[in-house]
């Protein structure tokens, strides 16, 4: 599938065995942005904070900065998404995403980081929104719950590989490499996409509103109970990994004494375990319902969490409980963004990008939020991590669960 190809809409069933092949690897490295983006630094977190002479918690705050700015920057590509169609937004968000991996690279402030953070996700927020709306283009609700977990499977492969190779990049060139990895990952992304990503969304289905009157999609949106409180429960999940991914490099490296080149393999051992549930979602899918899976998911993420907290604080079972733990509720988000995200996205066939956009955005406000929280609370022990954990996984399953179970999902 060339360049010229590309430009035209195409449908799963007009493709090739490659060009299929080579869609999913080109929307799974735009849905891993954001998990690449955060995790491949922070094994350098205590060196960061050492060269800026900034402290710490200036540094935790980066996580946060970066994803406010990915909320917002979502929100702007939705309009643009079905306005124009899928591709545009999508370059020039990449080519945004290149210059502030850049700029990250050659900070020499705290507000320098911070600065160059927000605009790297908003950038990297289009990779995030025309994933979603390409898949919600061509897929049902069914096949678009597997579709999310597919890619996961290469989503999922970043909180693997991008710690490990973060810290071996830190023990060999510093931390400033770190970035500009990140700038050579957007650019191989930004040249897959132009030759590989067809446009989904034919002309005769794009917006001719004006782009003020598009946003105006926003407001209907979030009148739509089911598609609120599926986004809520989304932004949930988030909070439970920003909390966990803010939280754990101290816990990890500070409190137990890991050294930042193992903290990837603790943490890659737990981005398996997201990645494996993700899988076993798609056969999951054959016997239970989406809603059926989301609500046993949040149960089972609620009662971890509640332990992990309790586990903390006694110190009983010691690290290797608290460890097993943090991997159950990682375990269980992996079934939950794939069905949650297909779910939200269900009823939009015509204002998909704009749904992406806002779901997004909520998701990565909440997730900021959280990880926000494990920051301010910060008192020398894992404890603000997990009891934000567990806050964020009652309210998803308040949000998800509570309407099921009333049968008010309208």
């Amino acid at each position: 599938m060339g360049i010229h190809s590309a430009a035209s809409a195409i449908h799963p069933s007009e493709m090739t065995r490659g060009q299929l092949t080579r869609l999913v690897l080109v929307l799974g490295a735009l849905t891993a942005f954001s998990a690449m983006s955060i995790d491949m630094y922070l094994p350098a977190f205590p060196q960061i904070a050492r060269d800026l002479q900034v402290p710490l918690g200036t540094v935790q705050l980066s996580i946060s900065a970066f994803l406010f700015g990915s909320a917002g920057g979502q929100l702007f590509y939705g309009p643009l998404a079905d306005r124009y169609g899928r591709r545009l937004p999508l370059l020039i968000g990449l080519a945004l995403y290149i210059v502030s991996a850049v700029g990250c690279a050659s900070v020499h402030t705290g507000t320098g980081l911070l600065f160059w953070r927000v605009v790297m996700a908003v950038g990297g927020g289009a990779g995030m929104v025309i994933s979603r709306a390409v898949v919600r283009d061509l897929y049902d609700t069914a096949e678009a719950a597997k579709m999310f977990s597919l890619l996961m499977l290469i989503m999922g492969a970043a909180p693997i590989l991008a710690p490990m190779f973060g810290g071996q990049i830190l023990l060999v060139a510093g931390w400033r490499s770190i970035f500009i990895f990140m700038a050579t990952f957007g650019i191989i992304s930004l040249c897959a996409s132009i030759a590989f990503l067809p446009e989904s969304l034919p002309v005769e289905r794009r917006s001719s509103r004006r782009m003020a009157e598009m946003a105006t999609i926003y407001g209907h949106l979030l009148k739509n109970r089911r598609y609120l409180l599926y986004a809520i429960a989304l932004g949930c999940v988030s909070g439970i990994n920003f909390s966990y991914i803010s939280g754990v490099p101290f816990m990890f490296i500070e409190l137990h004494g890991v050294s930042p080149q193992n903290f990837g393999l603790f943490f890659g051992a737990n981005a398996c375990g997201l990645i494996g549930a993700s899988q076993l979602n798609r056969r999951l899918l054959r016997r239970f319902t989406a809603e059926g899976i989301v609500h046993a998911a949040f149960t089972a993420n609620a009662v971890a969490a509640l332990l992990l907290t309790a586990a903390i604080l006694t110190g009983i079972g010691g690290f290797p409980l608290q460890v097993m733990l943090i991997f159950i509720c990682l375990c269980m988000t992996g079934l939950l963004y794939p069905n949650l995200t297909a779910l939200a996205m269900a009823p939009f066939e015509k204002a998909a990008g704009s749904a992406s956009a806002l779901l997004g955005a909520i998701q990565y406000t909440l997730g900021a939020s959280a990880g926000a929280l494990v920051g301010i609370f910060h008192n020398g022990t894992a404890v603000p991590m997990a009891a934000v954990m567990a806050a964020c996984a009652l309210a998803g399953w308040l949000a998800a669960v509570g309407p099921r179970l009333t049968g008010r999902r309208n």
